[in-house]
């Protein structure tokens, strides 16, 4: 196989690339600046920095929503731009790319389509289940017949999956994930302290909840005051924001839940045994695991690497040939 190979994991909030010839991952934000409506301004983490602080003629936005394509043609740019920068001129190269499970023939369909027409020479585009590929990243042999349960909490979708044999059995997707948690923090600031913060801000207080609770400080947040409509600094307890993430937790975990009571009995047993993995970026967040495993009395097994275990599956599937078999091309996918 040529060494130009390309892993790709497309996800609302990151985009991450593997590259064959250099074995590196890249990962930067999935965002794009488009200026005036045409020109490309800015992409990736720089196109982040400004967000919520562009003037008007400057639109930040997400190509991918809710884990599928809403905008192609300038998710077709951010593809280019990154292989630009992975490789320079664009060479002929294989891709491998993941789709979640729980979404139309469709809109799988688009992934593959936007690899094959974003003018970046691919000789061959290969379709990877996402949930596969999480459960080959996080190092569990998927091909043999035990029962695996992952859970992938990402920005704006949260996906379910039961694995075995190389495939999935269960699926869900749920449209619950790290953006619903950053809109209750926002919205519960709000309401206790006539304060507007910004989502970049309620991101912040989510991440580091864990080191506040540690040091038993509150979360300072700057913004503006809705009686005054003047810039403030207030310090928000972290209870309050446990409080107000509860709702969401508790989604997920019923999720989880409906997957559980829909499951063989069989592969029930092997879950028991090896517990829950969980992955995907705002699974961070304090108190998700502990409250997972109460929920469902399994034990929860968090990744290392939660917000690139997809892509590190990819890798392997490039990598190892005993994977090779868990990518399709698109026509194996709507039989």
């Amino acid at each position: 196989m040529a060494n130009n190979v390309f892993g790709i994991d497309l996800g609302t909030s990151n985009i991450r690339i593997y590259s064959k010839n250099d074995d590196s991952i890249k990962i930067e934000k999935n965002m794009i600046a488009i200026e005036n409506k045409r020109t490309l301004f800015a992409y990736g983490d720089s196109a982040y920095e400004m967000y919520e602080k562009a003037p008007s003629n400057i639109v930040i936005s997400h190509p991918l929503t809710n884990g599928v394509i809403a905008d192609i043609k300038n998710m077709q740019k951010l593809i280019k731009c990154f292989l630009a920068d992975k490789h320079g001129a664009n060479k002929p190269a294989d891709y491998y790319i993941s789709v979640p499970t729980d979404v139309t023939e469709v809109e799988k369909r688009a992934f593959y389509d936007l690899i094959r027409d974003a003018n970046i020479k691919a000789k061959k585009v290969m379709v990877v289940e996402k949930a596969i590929a999480d459960g080959i990243g996080l190092g569990i042999d998927v091909k043999n017949s035990q029962g695996v349960l992952i859970v992938n909490i990402g920005y704006d979708t949260t996906e379910v999956s039961i694995l075995s044999l190389g495939g999935i059995v269960l699926s869900r997707l749920i449209k619950v994930g790290g953006q619903k948690f950053d809109d209750s923090i926002r919205n519960a600031v709000r309401k206790e302290y006539n304060l507007i913060i910004g989502g970049k801000t309620a991101e912040n207080v989510k991440m580091s909840l864990k080191e506040l609770e540690q040091e038993n400080s509150g979360a300072i947040v700057y913004g503006r005051d809705i009686v005054t409509g003047l810039p403030v600094e207030r310090e928000i307890p972290t209870s309050l924001v446990d409080e107000c993430l509860k709702e969401h937790f508790n989604t997920i975990i019923d999720s989880v839940r409906i997957i559980l009571e829909r499951t063989p009995p069989e592969l029930a047993a092997d879950i028991y045994r090896n517990g829950i993995y969980l992955t995907g970026g705002a699974s961070q967040v304090n108190h998700m695991a502990e409250l997972l495993a109460k929920g469902t009395g399994l034990k929860v097994n968090h990744a290392e690497n939660p917000i690139s275990s997809v892509v590190i599956g990819l890798s392997k599937i490039i990598k190892d040939n005993h994977y090779k078999s868990v990518a399709h091309t698109i026509e194996g996918m709507s039989k």
